[in-house]
């Protein structure tokens, strides 16, 4: 029940074509009930939930086979660098033997096709000149987060050349949107911002990050599950670059904050400059392309926050971000 899996869930629900979905998540702290908590009260029949952890191969089998399921979307992941710097072993878990588990339970039962849902982290840093990645350009990952990430690519790739399972790996840019965990970016500026708390940026914020309105990243991951070429990768970019110091500013302007509270805090250890990546690909081969600007998205992203504060308190009220309010001052 993590931010990209819940929004492609409420997506996927709301489809002409009817889709049951099996949920199965571990809830983690990121693993949040409420943002499925309007398809639970409907007690549809087109969705249930297992609390399950997806490195457990018996339970994860015994589901899929229960549920007779067609398609998994590996949505689960450790995703922040921060967490993964602090303790690389977590990543490797749930990244990469996760990502294991799965593809053992994908060649044991009836599954149609496997999706792995990835970064564009993986390809590592671009200079500010430099063209944008590729689905054929080298995986060069930088942080633990990313290297696991890799690795599990690297899995997911050999399982269909050794095994011919019926896979694709998507990668997309960086997410935004509603129901974010706020160690984010976006979140965690909107939190601060919304109560006059400094918002920490590493180094001088001039790093590069391309964003994708979560949703149409949602409809770019369907597009590549129902018509997909078996073993492609695609990209899934938001033709979004902007300096994380220029974002940040975005956003206190909408919020009618002040860019005084800016705190400029150490680097982070192997940060990189810019992601960015080219998605022709996918919009030549299956008609995807990203429909929301940056702008725009933003807009809705906020307005959400400010009307689910409730939402963004009982998140805040657990705890979560001591850890990284400890991690900024350590930087």
């Amino acid at each position: 029940m993590g931010f990209i899996g819940s929004n492609f869930i409420n997506f996927a629900v709301n489809l002409d074509q009817k889709f049951k979905i099996i949920n199965i998540d571990k809830l983690t702290y990121a693993g949040n009930p409420e943002n499925l908590k309007n398809i639970e009260n409907k007690r549809s029949n087109n969705y249930k939930f297992y609390r399950a952890d997806i490195c457990d191969f018996k339970t994860i089998n015994k589901i899929v086979t229960k549920e007779k399921v067609d398609y998994i979307i590996n949505f689960a992941a450790e995703t922040h660098v921060d967490r993964s710097i602090d303790n690389p072993s977590i990543c490797c878990d749930t990244n990469i033997f996760g990502t294991q588990s799965l593809l053992n339970v994908t060649r044991k039962t009836n599954v149609q096709k496997y999706i792995q849902v990835s970064t564009d982290e993986v390809y590592g840093s671009l200079n500010f000149e430099g063209s944008p990645f590729t689905e054929t350009s080298h995986l060069s990952p930088n942080n633990p987060y990313s290297a696991s990430k890799a690795s599990a690519d690297l899995l997911v790739r050999a399982y269909f050349k050794t095994f011919d399972l019926p896979v694709n790996i998507t990668r997309c840019s960086n997410n935004y949107g509603p129901y974010q965990f706020p160690e984010k970016l976006i979140p965690l500026i909107i939190h601060n911002a919304l109560n006059d708390i400094p918002i920490p940026i590493y180094g001088q914020g001039i790093n590069i990050r391309d964003w994708i309105y979560v949703a149409d990243h949602c409809e770019g991951i369907f597009k590549v599950l129902i018509s997909g070429k078996i073993g492609e990768i695609y990209n899934i970019g938001g033709d979004s670059e902007l300096r994380n110091i220029d974002l940040v500013k975005n956003v206190l302007k909408s919020l009618n904050k002040p860019e005084t509270l800016i705190t400029f805090v150490k680097d982070r250890p192997g940060h990189d400059l810019r992601y960015a990546i080219n998605y022709n690909k996918i919009t030549k081969d299956l008609g995807w392309k990203p429909k929301t600007k940056l702008d725009d998205g933003l807009n809705w992203t906020i307005k959400w926050y400010l009307e689910n504060q409730e939402w963004l308190k009982n998140v805040i009220s657990k705890n979560y971000l001591k850890y990284y309010e400890k991690q900024y001052k350590n930087r």
